[in-house]
């Protein structure tokens, strides 16, 4: 890989994990999520500086190209993001109609008191 390439990855994620980090001591973003993209941003740095490791992988699972290594690594990664996100959402929303149906009977009982 050229020298300029390794410079531009490697500082946009480092840039990534920097601002991972903002994101998380400002609250906005979970722990449990920030350690998942801060393990993403140093995997990038990892196969910035050892390319070898990736076209070792390219060339187990029989891909061409690197980048087509990349590109399915990366669709795998968002296809677990969105798995997980459907599950939490599902837990959320089960979590919100018990709420609902607790907050109702309180107010039913409420109202037979008065």
């Amino acid at each position: 890989m050229p020298l300029n390439q390794k410079i531009f990855a490697s500082s946009l994620a480092i840039l990534f994990f920097v601002f991972v980090m903002d994101l998380a001591r400002r609250k906005k973003l979970r722990v449990e999520y920030s350690i998942l993209w801060s393990f993403t941003a140093a995997v990038i740095v990892v196969l910035v500086f050892w390319y070898d490791s990736l076209l070792l992988i390219t060339k187990a699972i029989g891909a061409v190209l690197p980048t087509t290594t990349l590109f399915l690594f990366g669709l795998m990664f968002l296809l677990f993001l969105n798995l997980h996100f459907s599950v939490k959402l599902s837990e959320l929303s089960e979590q919100v109609k018990n709420l609902a149906h607790e907050m109702a009977l309180l107010t039913a009982k409420k109202g037979t008191r008065e």
